[in-house]
Formats: structure tokens, sequence, C-alpha cells
């Protein structure tokens, strides 16, 4: 279950120095007349460790900009021919529907009606209805704009002027101990405000395929999904979008997306009605400190290529498999999820330069963004191989491996451009258990050399020195399939 809610980051003290300073501009992605006037101030806020008496003024100024939102899904039963014996042929002409209603919260961001939401709070929905104001006295049949579920950001459109249009913060600016307030329509209760702070920032769990939620405390339940996340000058720094949960409420532990990336994903969005992302056309992992020294590196930072792509902007610029990627334009990479916010933050066709670490040395190459494809996964297809007797080898301290033949291609559905031995045992209690090695895993590299068999991989291991062994290895994982690194203690077998 997605819920949402966040605190306003504020200390009363610093109200009125936030409140100060309101920009009111066109976006000009959106053309000169495509888009409306949305506030926006990004003012640093100035912090101070004495709280103060009330945040009435804060709830005054945000609140009459968060609305509630009601999602309708019509859902059609099919009448069951069992029952035909006791009712007889009356239901097998009548209209057997269902009206489903869910409730969550929206934000106003333009006097003419752009509303920002969560995408799971109108995903689907047959109907929806926006109520303006505390008491829904007014209602407003609502459009869907533009939906986003990697961001889980949607934007509406009411028909309505002269709303109560919320200012938009920096959510790039917040730290960890701002004071923040979650302003939503919890249980349907009527609006309502919690009071928190930002537990944690840069968060990513894979709930979304595109995320840097910002933590909060503030106490978040059903319906508080799409709600504002308010700072103390009163400005929107985030949607409230989910919460962690071992019991279905509000345990302290709430995310939102930040304003700057759903601001991002709502401009493109309102001019376009779609998100394009840039693509380089390949594949990450993050950097462990076993990793780090097995490609001599100076830290964790960066992102791991595990695999490039074939005919992608990647492939192109000569980019490589064990590549660790630790800048794009002056940005620093901090691990595989901060790479692929900047990249697809970037518009298709964009020209970047990649900085890179390759053996130990740094380089850059230009890149030319592609733009990322609708749906993009494994397609690998059953072909027939090559066929090899069946070896063993205990050379990689208690793993097991064979050659790969027919029977076991089909099984992975393994494609043909993929060589290696795939691993039939891993004893718990080994090295390579620890650094993650299971069974069915295709070893395709050790140490950055070709593992054609197992004759072939036993004479690796063995030539292998220093304390770790780098394995390349492919895995199918629920509906992946790709190739990741693991660094695998060497220490029992140096002398």
């Amino acid at each position: 279950m997605k819920l949402i809610s966040r605190s306003l980051a504020g200390f009363f003290s610093v109200l009125a120095a936030a409140l100060a300073i309101s920009i009111v501009f066109h976006l000009t992605s959106w053309g000169k007349d495509a888009g409306p006037a949305i506030k926006v101030d990004t003012t640093t806020l100035e912090r101070s460790p004495q709280l103060g008496t009330s945040f009435a003024p804060v709830v005054k100024k945000a609140a009459p900009s968060v609305v509630n939102i009601y999602s309708t899904h019509i859902v059609h039963l099919r009448f069951n021919p069992f029952f035909r014996q006791f009712f007889g042929d009356q239901f097998d002409n009548r209209d057997m529907t269902r009206r489903q209603q869910s409730l969550g919260s929206g934000v106003i961001i333009s006097p003419d009606g752009y509303v920002l939401t969560a995408n799971h709070v109108v995903e689907g929905a047959d109907e929806i209805k926006v109520a303006v104001g505390d008491s829904d006295s007014k209602k407003f049949t609502a459009k869907v704009v533009g939906t986003d579920p990697a961001t889980d950001v949607a934007v509406l459109k009411i028909d309505a002027k002269d709303l109560p249009a919320i200012t938009l913060g920096d959510s790039d600016q917040l730290e960890v101990g701002d004071v923040v307030l979650a302003i939503g329509n919890p249980f349907g209760l009527g609006q309502s405000v919690t009071m928190g702070i930002i537990s944690g920032l840069g968060r990513h769990y894979g709930v979304n395929g595109y995320e840097n939620f910002i933590q909060t405390d503030a106490a978040i339940n059903k319906g508080n999904s799409g709600g504002a996340l308010v700072d103390a000058g009163g400005r929107l720094v985030g949607i409230n979008t989910w919460i962690a949960t071992s019991s279905g409420g509000s345990e302290g532990v709430g995310f939102a997306v930040p304003i700057s990336l759903a601001r991002h994903v709502m401009e493109r969005l309102i001019a376009g009605g779609k998100v394009s992302r840039g693509y380089l056309g390949i594949t990450l992992q993050d950097v462990t400190p076993d990793l780090a020294e097995a490609f001599k590196l100076p830290d964790q930072s960066g992102a791991l290529i595990r695999d490039v792509e074939t005919n992608t902007p990647a492939q192109a610029a000569g980019i490589k498999s064990g590549d660790v990627i630790t800048g794009i334009n002056g940005q620093k990479i901090a691990d595989a999820n901060s790479l692929r916010l900047i990249v697809s933050d970037l518009a298709p066709g964009t020209k970047v330069n990649v900085k890179l670490i390759r053996d130990g040395q740094e380089k850059t190459v230009a890149v030319a963004l592609a733009e990322l494809p609708d749906q993009t996964g494994e397609n690998e297809n059953d072909r027939n191989g090559s066929g090899s007797a069946t070896s063993k080898t205990d050379a990689l301290d208690g793993v097991t491996v064979a050659d790969l033949d027919q029977a076991v291609r089909q099984q992975l559905q393994l494609s043909d451009n993929v060589q290696g031995v795939v691993v039939t045992d891993v004893d718990p209690d080994s090295n390579s258990a620890d650094a993650g090695l299971q069974k069915g895993d295709v070893i395709v590299e050790i140490n950055h050399h070709p593992v054609t068999n197992t004759d072939r991989a036993v004479e690796l291991c063995k030539q292998a020195r220093g304390n770790q062994i780098l394995l390349k290895i492919w895995r199918r994982e629920g509906g992946f399939a790709g190739t990741s690194y693991l660094s695998v203690d060497n220490a029992a077998k140096t002398k």
C-alpha cells in the first residue's frame, strides 16, 4: 500500500525571512503561452535552533493549496452461468458493474488549475474529482495531463481560475534535521497537518524506477498520498508518496518525491504529455569495498558498468564493461542510482562528457545521449548451443561448476552470446557464498579474463594472486537477466 506524508521544515523564528521573497515566472520549456504561472522561491532557509510557538501562519499559507482527490474505478462483473439454475436468466442482460472509490491528495501548483499528485492516486481511474477547500464545497472533474509511473508523479488539470497556488521551494537545499509539515487528507477525515523533521535524503529502495526520496518522521497514513510536504516557509519541497510500515499505519518512516524531481517531470508532462529521458545503454551496479580494491579505485564512489548494450550511445563512445563512471559533465557520481537520475534528467540528444576509470586510469569520453526506450528488458531467445562434456572443479573454494550444454542453456534461457561455466553448487560456508555467488550463476570472466570452459576456469583460479578474485557473472533473477561483478575473498589461497 502506497501512502504518503511529509512534514514542513521550519523554524517559526525565521518564517518572515522565508516568506519575504516569492518569484513568479512562466516555465520557458512550455513555450510562451503554454505553461501556467508557477511561484518558485529558492531562497536559502535560515536555520535556527530556536523553535517557534506555532506553525499556524505556515499552515494558513500552504493548506489552501492542498486538495482532496477522489478516484473512481468502474469494475465490470461477469455473471457466472452456474447461478442461472437458481436465478434463471434475470441477470444475463443486467449491466453488472461496481464503482470502487479511493482517496488521495494533491497540490495546486498554478492559479489556472494545474494539480500535482502521486501517480498511484489516479492510476487506472475512470473518473477523477478534485475537491478544493477543506469542506469539499467545490468539486471539479479533473483531466489527466500526464503520468510518470517511474517517479510516481502525475499532473491533473481542472477548469478553474484564481486558485490558491502553492509556492515551490528548492528541495536540493534541504538538510537532515530541517522541520517539515505534511498536509493531506488521511482516512478521509478532512485536511490534516502533521509535523516532523527530515530524517534522510537521497533514499532509494526500488519502489519506483527513479528514486531520490526525502525521508521524514511526520505521521503519514492512507489518504496522504499526493499531498504536500512543505518547509518552514510554507514552500512545497516534496510530494508524499509512500511509507514503510509493518502495521499498515504510520510508524514514522515516510517518503516524498523531492520537488526538484517532481517539478522536472511536471514540466515535461505539461509540455508534451510524456517524459523523455536520456539514455546511455548500460547496466550498472554499486561499488563495494572489495570491488573498489579489485578495480584499483581510490574509493567507493562511482557506478560500475556491468554490461554495455549493442547499438547504444555508450557502445559507440567506446565505453566498456568494467569501466567505473565517476562523473557526468562535472557532476560527481556517488553510486549507480545517482548516475541513473542524472542521465534520465537530461534530454535525448544532449552531449555529455563522461569521466570514468578503466584499469586504474582516469579518462573522459564524449557521448551523445539517445532517448530511453519505452520498454527495456531482456529479450533472450533460446537457440541450439554446442554441447560439451560436463566436468567439475573446486578451484573457487567450495564452488562446483560445469560446462554449458544445450540442456543448461534451455533451462537458464541463456542466449548463445553468453559464454562461461554454470555454477552447480556453492558451499554455504565458502568465501564465494559470502560474496553472493549462487547456484545457477554463469561465471563469464575471472579477473577480467573470459571463461570458455571448466578447464579455463580452473586455470584462471590457479593463476589468481592477491586478496580478491574478481568474477563477472550472468544471473537470471525474477524478470531481470544480465551480468554483474562479485569480489571473492582469496585470502586462503595467498601464500
